[in-house]
């Protein structure tokens, strides 16, 4: 059995890893979009609208290159 992620885990998941990177001092902030498929992420002093997908990929990379 194949099991999908709904829109709201995923929005969890990108708004922990949001968390995290804020916290890593990466970006300096995050909430929801103005859109429910959207996710706001502030990375270098501009506001980035991003669909959840891409902003879950984002907030990724992003952690991972600061390793």
């Amino acid at each position: 059995m194949t099991v999908t992620k709904t829109p709201l885990t995923l929005r969890e998941e990108v708004h922990q890893l949001a968390e995290n990177a804020f916290h890593l001092n990466l970006i300096s902030g995050y909430g929801d979009g103005e859109y429910s498929d959207e996710y706001q992420i502030v990375y270098q002093g501009k506001p980035r609208h991003l669909p959840l997908e891409k902003a879950r990929s984002f907030l990724s990379k992003l952690i991972q290159k600061s390793r």
